[in-house]
């Protein structure tokens, strides 16, 4: 299921129209985004826990040529399932 099978569904099952159910869909997840980038948790019940993890700078090895480097720390968008949607 992409972006649009999305909408279509909400769409399906709200009443609204596919561009209406599209904007909702789009809305909600530049405000999952948003949270994440300021490093806080949303959590939807039911469903799960979009964070922010932080991962350390770690040693790497280019596999072409062999030679090991550090990578940077950085800090990427994780996702934690609920236990409900564990069990499906």
């Amino acid at each position: 299921m992409n972006k649009s099978d999305l909408a279509a569904a909400v769409a399906g099952s709200t009443g609204m129209s596919k561009s209406q159910a599209s904007e909702a869909v789009d809305a909600t997840i530049d405000a999952i985004v948003g949270a994440v980038k300021k490093k806080d948790n949303v959590q939807l019940a039911g469903f799960g826990t979009f964070y922010a993890k932080h991962r350390d700078a770690r040693q790497v090895r280019n596999p072409r040529t062999g030679e090991t480097m550090m990578s940077k720390a950085k800090t990427s968008a994780a996702f934690r399932p609920a236990a409900s949607l564990k069990d499906i």
